[in-house]
C-alpha cells in the first residue's frame, strides 16, 4: 500500500485547509485510516482516524470540532478538512492504512505510512 499526502501549506490563523490521502496499488476500501501528526520537537501525535465505511469517526480532543475526517472510497482518497486552524496546529501531517477496519487512535495498529504534508499556521 503506497499512500501520500497532500494540500498541506501555509494558512493564516482562523483559517482552513483541506488534505487529502491518495493510495495507490491497493484499494484501501476495508481498511480504516488514520491522520497524524508531528510538529517540530514534539512526538507524533493521533489526529483523526476513520473506518473503511466511513461510517464511524474519531478524532482527538485538541481537533474536535474543528477537524472533520471523511473518505471516498470511489476514489480511493480519505480527506482532513481542518478548520479554524491555531499556531499550534503547525506540523507535517501523515496519513496512514491500518491493518484493521478501524485503526483507532493507536499509531502501532497503522503499518502503512505515507510521506507527510508541511502544514504551517502563522498567527
Amino acid at each position: 500500500v503506497q499512500l501520500q499526502a497532500f494540500g498541506g501549506g501555509l494558512v493564516q490563523a482562523g483559517g482552513s485547509l483541506r488534505l487529502s490521502c491518495a493510495a495507490s496499488g491497493y484499494t484501501i476500501n476495508k481498511l480504516g485510516v488514520g491522520w497524524f501528526r508531528q510538529a517540530p520537537g514534539k512526538e507524533r501525535e493521533f489526529v483523526a482516524a476513520v473506518s473503511w465505511s466511513g461510517g464511524n469517526t474519531y478524532s482527538a480532543d485538541s481537533v474536535k470540532g474543528r477537524f472533520t475526517i471523511s473518505r471516498d472510497n470511489a476514489k480511493n482518497t480519505v480527506d482532513l478538512q481542518m478548520n479554524s486552524l491555531k499556531p499550534e496546529d503547525t506540523a507535517v501531517y501523515y496519513c496512514a492504512a491500518s491493518g484493521l477496519t478501524f485503526g483507532g487512535r493507536t499509531a502501532t495498529n497503522y503499518p502503512y505510512w505515507g510521506q507527510g504534508t508541511l502544514v504551517t499556521v502563522s498567527s
